[in-house]
């Protein structure tokens, strides 16, 4: 008998809201969800995507979220300080660069980060609520720029929607993600990266499972799915590094001499 309800609930079907940043819908829809489910297709996954800050207040109001990936660890700290994450499962899994681009073909004489200030239009996600925004003010400010170029920027709800009017043209120039740029090179150029120092710490997304889910082990199941080397290959030809091989060599260079 107690066999038979254990393969029972092997066989059981379950489903699992996945709550991620904009920036990585395109991997997740396109690749791992569908990868994970060849493996697993008693567990299905659906994934719900907007800026991180807008993730964080709808699973603070409720939502009945399975797992959170974030842009950024502020969001992530912030659920975990309210104990709705659960603690043991948070994973700095990826890194991310923020790029300037620009309308292809834009022949403004764009050539470094700084240059943003040559644009009449700009585009960055709100700092209060999108860590592309977030980032994008703390290297602009580091650089001098974030007080001069206020009254030309358009604020946008999430990366996605800044990429777009940046493809658009209907900003001369916004700050996103390297691998939101790589999705759409045939429509913006990337002038350039933020430079080496103007972020006090590098573009983290972390990821965990929600602590009210009803299904934690195949919450568990997936987060570990997204750390298997396959699932790791994927994110890397999107363009996201591996954050704990970043981790794991800063760790190297920083040991002292024996």
């Amino acid at each position: 008998m107690l066999a038979g309800c254990s393969q029972s609930r092997e066989n059981e079907s379950s489903e699992l809201l996945l709550a991620a940043a904009a920036s990585l819908k395109n991997v997740y829809e396109d690749e791992l969800i569908p990868m994970f489910q060849q493996t697993y297709p008693q567990i299905k996954v659906r994934g719900t995507y907007d800026s991180s800050g807008k993730l964080q207040a709808q699973i603070e109001g409720g939502l009945e979220a399975d797992l959170f990936m974030s842009a950024a660890r502020t969001q992530m700290e912030a659920l975990d300080q309210q104990g709705l994450i659960d603690s043991q499962s948070i994973t700095d899994l990826l890194e991310n660069k923020i790029v300037l681009i620009v309308p292809e073909g834009n022949d403004q004489g764009f050539q470094e980060f700084a240059d943003i200030q040559l644009a009449d239009s700009i585009a960055l996600g709100d700092p209060e609520s999108v860590p592309a925004g977030e980032y994008a003010r703390e290297a602009l400010t580091s650089l001098g720029l974030w007080d001069s170029i206020q009254d030309k920027i358009s604020f946008g709800t999430n990366v996605t929607e800044v990429l777009n009017q940046v493809a658009a043209a209907s900003a001369d120039a916004g700050i996103v993600y390297a691998t939101d740029a790589a999705s759409m090179e045939d429509q913006v150029d990337v002038v350039a990266e933020a430079p080496e120092g103007s972020l006090e710490n590098p573009v983290i997304y972390p990821a965990a499972v929600v602590k009210t889910t009803a299904h934690p082990q195949e919450a568990q199941t997936f987060l570990e799915f997204l750390k298997t080397p396959q699932a790791m290959e994927v994110f890397e030809a999107y363009g996201f590094a591996d954050a704990s091989k970043k981790a794991a060599g800063e760790r190297m260079r920083t040991a002292p001499v024996q």
